[in-house]
């Protein structure tokens, strides 16, 4: 492995190939009896997380090895936690088996935590099936800390929240960007230039 890169997610990236590696990454939990969405979720389910927030990939020059996604406050969130205004979480986190021992977590991890101190978040959130000791274990070991459980809609299983404080409180930057929504806008854009010349519409 020459070197793990961590960057945000392009509009040429595969999705079929990321939702393959999140089968991959959860299909060991999905045999422990731990049913969570990214063990059969569709590529559509895919596309429709990432655009929750900012999403990235671990790469190896072009080979795929990791991803998450960095998300903001979400007032209808199961997990009191992610309610919370200074409180960014992460999702979809996943390393490939192949790459997993091999740092790819640990630079996922610390790109995350310094992405959501930028953004002027205080604490960094993610949650994990409670009995998958391994994946507790190891975000312990990053610094992570249990905070509360909870139960999300629809599982039958309890998941354990953990944090970090990544930063001093200040006001939060908004996590609305993904490039499949630049994607959008541009085209929104494109459509009403043709519709109408003289109107101008300007990037936020």
């Amino acid at each position: 492995m020459k070197s793990i890169e961590v960057r945000p997610l392009r509009p040429s990236d595969s999705l079929d190939e990321l939702t393959a590696l999140l089968h991959r990454a959860f299909g060991p939990l999905g045999r422990l009896g731990l049913p969570c969405t990214c063990v059969g979720q569709s590529v559509e389910v895919t596309r429709q997380r990432a655009r929750r927030g900012q999403c990235y990939v671990a790469v190896d020059g072009d080979r795929l090895l990791g991803t998450m996604t960095l998300e903001g406050p979400d007032s209808s969130s199961d997990c009191a936690t992610y309610r919370r205004s200074t409180v960014a979480s992460l999702h979809q986190f996943a390393v490939d088996p192949m790459a997993q021992g091999l740092g790819c977590g640990e630079a996922m991890l610390r790109f995350a935590q310094r992405r959501a101190r930028e953004l002027g978040y205080c604490t960094l959130a993610l949650d994990t099936p409670s009995r998958a000791a391994h994946l507790l274990a190891f975000y312990q070991s990053q610094g992570f800390r249990r905070v509360a459980e909870f139960r999300k809609a629809g599982k039958p299983y309890w998941s354990t929240v953990l944090c970090k404080t990544v930063g001093a409180t200040r006001r939060p930057s908004t996590l609305w960007f993904s490039p499949h929504r630049m994607l959008s806008l541009r085209a929104f854009r494109a459509e009403a230039l043709a519709a109408s010349p003289a109107l101008r519409i300007h990037a936020a």
